[in-house]
């Protein structure tokens, strides 16, 4: 039987990947590609360390929205010393993927593996999300483009705090802008609520299409259309969950073709 620290650790992890609310049953399992992807993943080896308290951040705005490209948006984040996270991450984690792409997927943060490259979803997380992008004819090389809310990997791979989020959503609002998708794709809970400035959790966002409406400052008017998805982090660890991924992935699909 799991310790009750065992059972904590794992109610952290799963909060960490954007399941906050409990749901009935789920049934079935879709799977992407011949293999099962593994879980042993360097990003669960570590132990979990506590979240501590936010640190006041100074996140200037007006640095972010001047950005008139996608390339001087990454050298204001070279130059930005607002979030403490840039000082324990080994590398910014800008992007991937076409930047003219019609889909722009937003995550939560890097983790080890990602911090270590400097791309984002290069690990485990990254296998399953390109081989869910593979289903739906996607890739992230020729219509796809993958970014995180952070740019930075907190340390341990712990949840973000509100300030870390607060101080780099300037950059992440400013970098929609600029791609000018036409659907944006949420991975989690932390890049749904944080996009949506919403408080309801991701199992009930899910697979719900939303309006993302830019906020004065961005440098954009045009609402987006949004599909707020579970993490692939997440559908490592509830494979049961990957019935209701496979059913988002085929509104994304039908979606888009409304699109052409």
């Amino acid at each position: 039987m799991p310790t009750p620290q065992q059972l904590l650790a794992d109610l952290e992890w799963q909060l960490a990947a954007g399941a906050d609310e409990a749901v009935g049953g789920v049934a079935g399992l879709a799977k992407w590609g011949s293999e099962e992807v593994s879980i042993q993943h360097s990003a669960f080896k570590e132990p979990l360390k506590p979240v501590s308290k936010p640190i006041p951040l100074n996140a200037n705005p007006v640095s972010a929205s001047t950005a008139s490209s996608i390339t001087s948006l990454r050298e204001e984040l070279l130059r930005f010393e607002g979030c403490a996270l840039k000082h324990t991450a080994m590398n910014l984690v800008f992007a991937d993927g076409n930047p003219a792409a019609s889909i722009m997927m937003i995550g939560e943060a890097p983790g080890e593996d990602e911090d270590r490259q400097g791309v984002p979803f290069v690990g485990v997380s990254g296998q399953l999300l390109d081989r869910m992008l593979a289903s739906a004819g996607l890739d992230r090389k020729t219509n796809v483009y993958i970014s995180n809310i952070l740019f930075w990997r907190p340390p341990g791979n712990r949840s973000p705090t509100d300030a870390e989020i607060a101080a780099c959503m300037p950059f992440c609002e400013r970098h929609i802008a600029l791609v000018k998708p036409k659907i944006l794709v949420l991975l989690g809970g932390v890049a749904a609520k944080s996009i949506l400035r919403t408080k309801e959790g991701i199992t009930r966002l899910r697979g719900r299409w939303q309006t993302y409406i830019p906020p004065s400052g961005s440098g954009s008017a045009e609402p987006i259309e949004c599909l707020p998805i579970y993490h692939p982090a997440y559908l490592l660890r509830q494979p049961g969950a990957k019935r209701q991924a496979w059913s988002d992935m085929l509104a994304l699909t039908k979606r888009m073709r409304e699109f052409r």
